[in-house]
């Protein structure tokens, strides 16, 4: 095998917007399982007024995009949103406790097929995105990188707005 530097760093990167690898675990992580993991039970369907998506809707939306980023990178290409495969629960029915293992389970199947990659040079190779485009393997890696972070903040900003105080942490602190 090659070089693998390149391919490990996404390794690390995915692991670290996911589930927040690389530094203290805790509340203020930006990644995205330990945003959801302190969602309370009572805001998981919940809508703040003028929201259209639920916590769950995000929450089924980034596994399914893993689903379909890895098919369609990876593999047949045949999936679609909207079915069972992809989309395991109709809009409103999933529960936490179901979609935790499933999420999880959606990326390590991603994961794998990054982990599966013979060398660097691989990062280079045109692969199809889901919408049929070709795009380098790197950019398809980093979608998924970035899609974790910015749906952690998404749901960081729902939970706020569902809590009793949207205000940043050193404000609650007194510091500004």
């Amino acid at each position: 095998m090659g070089d693998r530097g390149g391919i490990q760093t996404m390794l690390y990167l995915l692991e670290e917007a996911f589930r927040g690898v690389g530094i203290e675990q805790s509340n203020e992580s930006q990644a995205l399982m330990p945003n959801l993991r302190s969602v309370p039970d009572d805001a998981w369907h919940r809508l703040p007024d003028g929201a259209s998506r639920s916590i769950e809707s995000i929450a089924i939306h980034v596994g399914a995009c893993k689903i379909m980023y890895a098919d369609y990178a990876f593999g047949a290409g045949t999936l679609r949103f909207d079915t069972p495969e992809v989309e395991p629960w109709p809009a409103g029915t999933a529960e936490m406790a179901d979609v935790f293992p499933w999420l999880e389970a959606a990326h390590a199947g991603f994961v794998a097929q990054v982990d599966a990659l013979a060398d660097d040079a691989e990062l280079d190779v045109p692969r199809s995105a889901n919408w049929g485009e070709l795009r380098p393997t790197r950019w398809l890696i980093a979608a998924m990188i970035t899609h974790d972070a910015y749906h952690a903040g998404e749901i960081n900003h729902l939970r706020s707005l569902m809590g009793d105080d949207d205000r940043w942490r050193f404000q609650q602190l007194g510091f500004g």
